[in-house]
């Protein structure tokens, strides 16, 4: 392993002084479910030969620790419908025996948690963000347009007597979900989950006027407040999320608030694509494709690349949402990026 004087001078920092040390690796673009905030009804997803490699995929995540990146979260569309899902965890994970990998974190739907439990323990994934924005299985089915919340309930059962710690990420979905912000608070309370709340964000065709479902989250803070004291936390997890203690229980509630408490300032963060695409940032289209130099030039190109994404990064996003008019709005959908 490389000195740690030596990692340093080679570590990622881009042109605002940001110290980047956390990859988002989407797996796959596929998903099982389709979210009315995050996917059209029906979606074309990429050929095979147009997504990365195990192989592929395990190299460049080499490269980007090598950079100094100690934080990696899994992510999709939905990682644990690839089938070589548990082996490219493994070969991620032998970087956290060494010490190079500070963490390796999961980001999925749940449908498939229970069959996959014990292979994310075996790679050291020991902390996962599971998506749930209803507990009303009617709901819920709207909202994924289909899906079956007893498979998510089953493999959050499954991943807790694992001794995986879960925290449940709810977007926050006007005329729909709010009136459960406190249910699944007290809900994950009973659990031992901790719970993030999302805003939207315009990212991709939905089929839908996303202003008619935004709900900025100083308005579920509010309905929060009323039965339970919120108090700020220095805790953070290398994400955008801020946190708070929740008086009276074990929970840890997190907020993502892109729209309207923009967290761009500290952003430590980039993405690579299951399409081997490095996007510097959620809310822009700039990106740098390493699967084509990589592929061309094997391994060595990876480094240059990297310097390239870094002095391309920008300073912030420039999501807004409003009545009739949506700034910032990418092409892609969420599960090209990746959660």
């Amino acid at each position: 392993m490389q000195s740690t004087e030596k990692m340093l001078d080679r570590a990622m920092t881009d042109g605002f002084g940001r110290r980047i040390d956390y990859l988002r690796i989407s797996v796959t673009d596929r998903c099982d479910l389709r979210c009315r905030y995050c996917m059209s009804e029906k979606m074309q997803f990429l050929q095979r030969k147009d997504v990365l490699t195990l192989e592929e995929t395990a190299i460049i995540a080499d490269r980007f620790i090598a950079r100094g990146v100690r934080h990696i979260r899994l992510t999709g569309g939905e990682p644990l419908v690839r089938r070589d899902f548990p082996e490219l965890a493994h070969r991620i994970g032998r970087h956290l025996r060494t010490g190079a990998l500070k963490e390796l974190t999961l980001t999925t739907n749940g449908t498939h948690l229970a069959e996959h439990v014990d292979a994310l323990a075996s790679a050291g994934i020991r902390r996962i963000n599971v998506s749930l924005d209803s507990l009303d299985a009617e709901k819920y089915a709207f909202i994924t347009r289909g899906g079956a919340i007893d498979k998510v309930l089953d493999g959050l059962a499954a991943a807790r007597s694992a001794g995986i710690a879960i925290k449940i990420n709810m977007v926050a979905l006007r005329g729909i979900n709010d009136s459960e912000f406190v249910p699944m608070l007290e809900w994950c309370s009973v659990q031992g989950h901790d719970l993030t709340l999302i805003e939207t964000m315009p990212l991709g065709e939905v089929g839908e006027d996303r202003f008619d479902r935004y709900m900025p989250l100083h308005e579920a803070v509010a309905a929060i407040g009323k039965h339970y004291e919120l108090l700020p936390m220095k805790y953070r997890t290398g994400g955008p999320a801020r946190y708070f203690a929740v008086d009276g229980t074990d929970v840890k509630l997190g907020l993502i608030t892109p729209l309207t408490d923009n967290f761009c300032a500290g952003c430590n963060r980039m993405r690579l694509t299951c399409q081997g695409k490095i996007f510097m940032c959620l809310g822009h289209e700039d990106h740098i494709d390493l699967k084509a130099a990589f592929r061309e030039n094997g391994a060595s190109a990876i480094d240059a690349l990297l310097d390239r994404a870094l002095a391309a990064k920008p300073e912030r996003h420039g999501f807004a949402i409003t009545q009739g008019s949506t700034q910032g709005a990418t092409r892609r959908h969420m599960n090209v990026t990746g959660g």
